[in-house]
């Protein structure tokens, strides 16, 4: 299978990639499947997949946790060794093209005081329950690239 068929069959075709890149073939390792399914576990059981209840949580917690992902991202890498190209090329992708534009505008409100404001709180957890849908459709790629079953839409939420 091609790695543009493999995208697009998780709806992640709005992913900027360049086309030699896509026209690979995707053949994932033993380390791919490892690191895929680290970060899927990891994925899983934070707010980047999970609802925050209007009542309840916090927005700069959430906020916390999704950008933890990156470091999260950067140890899977690091103890699944260089040979884990797959996963490389997906997870690093989502970081910068779809977790990063999240945190930079969110931090910078964040420093800025502005999560106390009750509008922008709202708008935060808008823009939260948009990422967290991404997030979703990425856990599932991983769950496939690990070989597991899926347990991303597992709970009646």
């Amino acid at each position: 299978m091609k790695w543009s068929k493999w995208l697009e069959n998780w709806d992640m075709t709005s992913l900027k990639i360049k086309t030699p890149f896509l026209d690979m073939n995707w053949e994932p390792k033993d380390e791919d499947k490892e690191a895929a399914w680290e970060l899927y576990v990891e994925l899983l059981t934070r707010i980047a997949t999970q609802p925050l209840d209007a009542e309840h949580g916090d927005e700069k917690t959430a906020l916390e946790s999704i950008y933890s992902l990156f470091g999260i991202t950067r140890q899977v890498l690091k103890n699944n060794t260089r040979h884990c190209t797959e996963f490389s090329k997906i997870a690093i992708v989502v970081l910068n093209q779809i977790v990063r534009p999240f945190t930079a505008k969110w931090h910078k409100l964040s420093i800025d005081g502005e999560l106390s404001n009750a509008s922008v709180r709202v708008k935060f957890r808008e823009e939260l329950s948009l990422l967290q849908g991404r997030l979703q459709k990425y856990s599932q790629m991983l769950a496939d690239m690990a070989g597991v079953e899926d347990l991303t839409l597992l709970e009646d939420n």
